[in-house]
């Protein structure tokens, strides 16, 4: 009777699955097999194992195939290597014109191109399918670029200027061992660092001022092309803070274009001398220091202030003024001594050489480069020695009074404040953030 049934219940089972379509079947059968497995299986018979295994086949269409036109226009871009000349970059990007070679070598306005392609600058190219060059835009430098297309009446080159989008960016640092590492770090480019270094030149000195634990914020100017850094402009305000001290500069301009750099509240940053009249530079900032004489082999009253730096680095007038004598002098070695107003006088020694073309009563204005570091005279080490004479008495450059900064003009105040507010706003930012990664 039990097996009556099961052949009833298998046979109505059969006719079912047959009215199923073939991909229902495929998934159905392995339960199935089990049911079955279920009710066959004798008590005494161990049950049998199925192994079901899926096989998966891709299967490729052919894609349909649309015939190249010689009117399809390709673009490309590349970067000029350090051997290319024009007819190797050409050949690189698959450029087989004749024509337009001839008149890139030919042509006066393809110089840029044809005689003095720079390794790492970029090219954009269009050319058809034949390889005729239809476009081309070379960067020629951070604010140009030269183009040549072909034209109804032949080949045509110029420059352009670039198109640049200007962006205000905030940076912060914060120095370990020296300012360009912390910068460096940062990401803030050398040509900030050494604005800033201008900017407060009336009131620290870079390479000896600086110490551990030191803050920079600044916010300065970016300029972009598609998305790519294409120069570095203007810093438009910063805080710096030094050994506990904080010096503070806002830039600002009259309607006349007139920029200058002031305190939040309206001062002028400008002082009639700087502390220190060496230049500021990369290499300088990690120069070596001393004190002690190496000919007396002693620490004698120093008359003024050395600063230690590479031979060559340029020499800045401290102040306005007259040059009163250049020339050779005793232990000064090659000296240059200028007369300024209020009977002060400012002396550099040491020097390895005078700025070309400088002579006696010659008139120089403040940061103009008089002479280079050297180690000429009783030196047996590089470096500027500084005095700075007053009354014709001697007084200590990195501390004497300097005249009092000009306020901003009163017309001008309510204007300069709302710029301020801005800016202060945004190194008050800055300096939250710096605060919050130190916690």
């Amino acid at each position: 009777m039990q097996r009556d049934k099961l052949h009833i219940l298998s046979q109505n089972l059969l006719q079912a699955l047959r009215k199923l379509k073939m991909r229902w079947l495929i998934v159905a059968l392995p339960p199935l097999f089990a049911f079955f497995t279920a009710f066959s299986t004798s008590p005494d018979k161990a049950p049998v194992n199925v192994k079901i295994r899926t096989v998966v086949q891709e299967v490729t269409l052919p894609l349909p195939v649309r015939p190249l036109s010689l009117d399809e226009e390709f673009w490309q871009i590349d970067q000029v290597r350090s051997d290319d000349t024009l007819a190797i970059l050409f050949k690189r990007m698959n450029v087989r014109d004749e024509d337009a070679i001839k008149f890139l070598t030919i042509s006066p306005e393809a110089r840029a191109i044809n005689a003095a392609l720079l390794p790492g600058h970029s090219i954009e190219i269009k050319t058809n399918l034949e390889g005729k060059l239809l476009h081309l835009e070379y960067e020629v430098d951070k604010e140009n670029i030269l183009v040549a297309g072909l034209t109804p009446q032949g080949y045509q080159v110029a420059t352009q200027k670039l198109l640049l989008q200007k962006h205000e960016m905030l940076s912060s640092a914060m120095i370990a061992d020296s300012l360009f590492n912390a910068t460096d770090e940062a990401g803030i480019p050398d040509s900030v660092v050494l604005q800033i270094a201008d900017i407060f030149s009336g009131d620290i000195d870079f390479v000896e001022d600086i110490h551990e634990g030191d803050v920079l914020n600044v916010v300065y100017e970016a300029y972009y092309n598609a998305g790519e850094l294409m120069k570095v402009g203007n810093v438009l305000a910063v805080e710096f803070i030094n050994g506990g001290d904080k010096y503070v500069a806002v830039r600002y301009g009259d309607a006349e274009g007139k920029y200058a750099y002031y305190t939040p509240d309206g001062k002028s940053l400008h002082k009639s001398f700087l502390r220190s009249p060496v230049e500021f530079t990369r290499v300088s900032s990690n120069f070596s220091k001393g004190r002690f004489h190496p000919i007396l082999h002693h620490i004698r009253a120093h008359q003024g202030t050395d600063f230690a730096a590479p031979i060559g680095t340029r020499v800045k007038a401290s102040g306005d003024g007259e040059v009163d004598f250049i020339g050779r002098k005793g232990g000064y070695g090659n000296v240059i001594i200028l007369k300024h107003e209020n009977s002060i006088s400012t002396i550099y020694g040491h020097l390895s050489r005078y700025e070309i073309g400088l002579h006696r009563g010659q008139k120089v204005a403040q940061g103009d480069i008089i002479g280079y570091v050297g180690m000429t005279g009783l030196a047996t080490g590089p470096h500027l020695h500084y005095e700075f004479l007053q009354n014709g008495m001697r007084k200590d450059p990195m501390t004497v009074s300097l005249p009092v900064n000009i306020p901003i003009d009163a017309n001008l105040k309510p204007e300069f404040e709302k710029t301020s507010h801005q800016y202060m706003a945004q190194l008050g930012m800055l300096n939250q953030r710096q605060m919050a990664s130190r916690e």
